[in-house]
């Protein structure tokens, strides 16, 4: 019995060097170590409800989540689709550059060019990146506004 007491007593002081506890709180410590399991747990409800906070451990979701999305920004896309955005002046070289461009005939590129003077035109899709490239310099160098998507 007096063993017991004795480790016990030496359990607590190991206790007390692990976590230094202000004197102030010393008394509250003492009195949350007596409750039983049940009480703390009810102890913490009251508080969370008193204080509005939460005793549980936050979620590690949130960087994951930003780290996924730092992948998918690194990761470059590799197909395009190129929008016809403005013609900008030169409205018949824009013209010759985009039936070049998706072997149209003069009337369908003619559609397409005055229509992407109202709203964004869609020139050609599923593009690989270098050609997407070679088509925006083209058509920006006929005078146009060029997005790829």
């Amino acid at each position: 019995m007096v063993e017991q007491k004795k480790e016990e007593e030496k359990i607590e002081k190991e206790k007390d060097e692990k976590v230094k506890i202000p004197e102030k709180f010393k008394d509250l410590v003492k009195k949350i170590e007596e409750l039983s399991v049940l009480d703390l747990a009810e102890l913490v409800k009251i508080l969370e409800k008193k204080f509005n906070v939460s005793a549980s451990a936050p979620v590690v979701v949130a960087p994951a989540s930003a780290s996924a999305e730092a992948s998918a920004d690194k990761e470059e896309k590799s197909v395009f689709n190129i929008v016809l955005a403005g013609i900008g002046d030169k409205k018949i070289e824009v013209i010759k550059t985009v039936r070049d461009i998706t072997q149209k005939g003069l009337k369908e590129a003619k559609d397409l060019v005055d229509a992407a003077a109202n709203s964004p035109q869609t020139v050609k899709e599923n593009v690989k990146k270098e050609e997407a490239e070679e088509i925006k310099k083209k058509l920006e160098t006929a005078g146009a506004k060029v997005e790829l998507k």
